[in-house]
């Protein structure tokens, strides 16, 4: 499984959306993990000062997520992949 991360705009007037887009991410992802594609949303983040919202997928390759992103809704900017460092 490869981390990829998920870059969204977010005016700071919806910031209150971004619960709401983590979550219906978060569904969409347990939907394809039970129909046989592992995805998961490992974390949020919300930088308010750049209006962008950022979320850490883990999947097998970054179509899976580009298919959950869409599938949830989420108006994305870019989907790179990433190299988290583990968590002490």
């Amino acid at each position: 499984m490869t981390d990829f991360l998920v870059e969204l705009y977010v005016s700071r007037e919806a910031a209150a959306s971004v619960g709401c887009l983590a979550g219906r991410a978060r569904a969409e992802a347990e939907r394809l993990s039970r129909t046989g594609t592992p995805v998961r949303v490992l974390r949020s983040i919300f930088v308010p000062a750049d209006e962008t919202c950022f979320l850490l997928f883990e999947a097998g390759s970054i179509e899976d997520v580009r298919a959950a992103a869409s599938s949830a809704g989420l108006p994305f900017e870019r989907i790179s992949e990433a190299v988290a460092e583990p968590s002490a």
